[in-house]
């Protein structure tokens, strides 16, 4: 069942997404050659305290950190460790947190100094497909107009959507129907109605749609060890659009 929000509650859920986006920047201004992916895990923990927030991933279905860090061909749900950075690496940072009864989700991919033009593309054009769904967020559309939207951008730059993993609504919880996956025709699915918040994250590959899972029963690479980018807002329509609550 989909959760249409008040007013007053897509209010608070700015709030918890604003501070994900601070955090996400604050993290993000961190990522260098030689840091740790566990240095900036402390980091994002240590400003959730800060902030009076919790950490929405620390302790989901298992989960023992506050950041999701997947690097190169990792896809989604990488675990911070001793992993030192190096140039040429391409970093991507899954961060939520849970505030006044509302949950705030947000996703970025950053270069470590200079990488290959191909890692530069695959960037653009996973940001460039998160931006084209969210024009699709309107009052009266189809769920699957975001989807199809993104497959094109990607599509459009020769590189594929990862087809495993799928946006979702957000609210009270960290995941609410619907699920929106990152590819498909147009015209399908729910309509559109003023109240949805939803998080919309393409994933993509500069190779292969296909993942694996690693022994550690987290984290989701590419099988063909591809290069993986990755980038996420939470959206909330309403009667006048759609507002970007995780952009700063």
């Amino acid at each position: 069942m989909i959760l249409l929000k008040s007013p007053r509650e897509i209010a608070k859920m700015e709030v918890a997404n604003r501070i994900v986006a601070e955090i996400l920047a604050e993290v993000k201004s961190q990522v260098r050659p030689g840091v740790e992916t566990r240095e900036l895990d402390e980091l994002a923990e240590t400003l959730c305290r800060q902030r009076q927030v919790q950490p929405a991933f620390k302790g989901y279905r298992g989960y023992q950190h506050a950041l999701c860090i997947a690097v190169n061909d990792e896809v989604v749900h990488g675990i911070p460790g001793a992993r030192k950075l190096k140039a040429g690496d391409l970093v991507s940072l899954d961060f939520g947190v849970f505030s006044d009864g509302f949950y705030g989700d947000a996703a970025l991919t950053v270069a470590v100094a200079e990488v290959t033009p191909q890692a530069r593309l695959l960037m653009q054009a996973t940001e460039e497909s998160l931006y084209a769904g969210i024009e699709q967020v309107r009052v009266g559309g189809r769920l699957s107009d975001v989807s199809h939207a993104v497959q094109t951008r990607v599509e459009k730059y020769g590189f594929a959507v990862i087809r495993q993993f799928v946006g979702h609504g957000i609210g009270r919880s960290l995941h609410e129907d619907p699920q929106i996956p990152n590819f498909g025709p147009p015209g399908q699915g729910p309509v559109l109605k003023a109240g949805m918040t939803l998080a919309i994250e393409p994933m993509t590959a500069a190779g292969s749609w296909e993942v694996k899972i690693l022994p550690d029963g987290w984290t989701a690479v590419t099988a063909d060890g591809s290069l993986a980018a990755h980038f996420e807002h939470t959206v909330a329509l309403t009667e006048k659009g759609v507002l970007i609550l995780s952009r700063l």
